[in-house]
């Protein structure tokens, strides 16, 4: 399917590995234009030199900075503005599913992993959503089922994840038509590095079983999944979805639907 993402820019955060890499790898593919943001400047500056070798140099550029301090993302978001002009999707995928099991964590936790979940969100939205309104673009949240039902997680993370859900919703109703908002809510997706692989190291075989037991499919999913859906999601294929909450995980929240 040609999506006629050729020729458009596109910004995605928490970009330097997992979800927010393979999303940023499709963009590309596609022959869009990628901003990659994370915080980690020497990880961030190597996967972006990886992309310039395997695409086109030119699409592809990236800024270290942290989604949850607002006045770096309101000074990273003119230096975009005079980089571009024109900006056609955003896709704000910072997030962190570490937390403790405390039912509700002392408030040090639950406002870190709140600033991370949700403020990182909210500032990114606040300060590219007039430059979408322009290019009548495609904002796209990375929440997760966790915000959707209660199936075990961090109540700090999972409060989070389904305020991003609420906050979308009412977002895509408010900037309609001009800009359409949408949500991917991701399952259990094996990330080299992340809370999976440290669940597997840590207790394979009861990791294995939740993952059979829990879930339809069997398995987990990876990264380029979610960015399927998320690509599509942002091209003009998807021109009459807004306000929507993509479940991608293997059929785990199925009896909730």
């Amino acid at each position: 399917m040609e999506l006629d993402l050729e020729g458009k820019n596109f910004l995605v955060t928490g970009a330097s590995r997992g979800i927010g890499l393979a999303i940023s790898r499709q963009f590309l593919e596609e022959g869009a234009s990628v901003c990659l943001v994370a915080r980690n400047t020497d990880h961030l500056e190597s996967i972006t030199e990886n992309l310039k070798i395997d695409f086109d140099k030119d699409r592809t550029i990236s800024y270290a900075l942290d989604c949850s301090t607002m006045t770096e993302v309101e000074n990273f978001a003119k230096k975009l503005k005079k980089k571009w002009g024109c900006l056609n999707g955003v896709v704000a995928n910072v997030g962190d599913g570490r937390s403790i099991s405390d039912p509700i964590p002392p408030n040090s936790q639950w406002e870190k992993v709140w600033s991370k979940n949700f403020n990182s969100a909210l500032y990114t939205a606040r300060c590219f959503l007039p430059e979408l309104e322009k290019s009548a673009g495609s904002l796209l949240f990375i929440s997760s089922i966790t915000g959707i039902e209660a199936i075990g997680a961090p109540v700090d993370y999972s409060t989070a994840k389904g305020a991003v859900i609420a906050f979308s919703k009412n977002l895509a109703r408010k900037v309609a038509p001009r800009v359409r908002v949408n949500v991917i809510a991701p399952g259990n997706i094996f990330v080299p590095g992340g809370v999976w692989e440290d669940k597997m190291s840590n207790n394979p075989g009861d990791t294995i079983h939740m993952i059979e037991d829990k879930v339809p499919l069997r398995r987990f999913g990876t990264p380029e999944e979610i960015a399927n859906a998320a690509v599509f999601l942002c091209s003009t294929r998807a021109s009459f979805i807004t306000g929507a909450v993509l479940r991608v995980d293997g059929g785990q929240t199925l009896s909730f639907s």
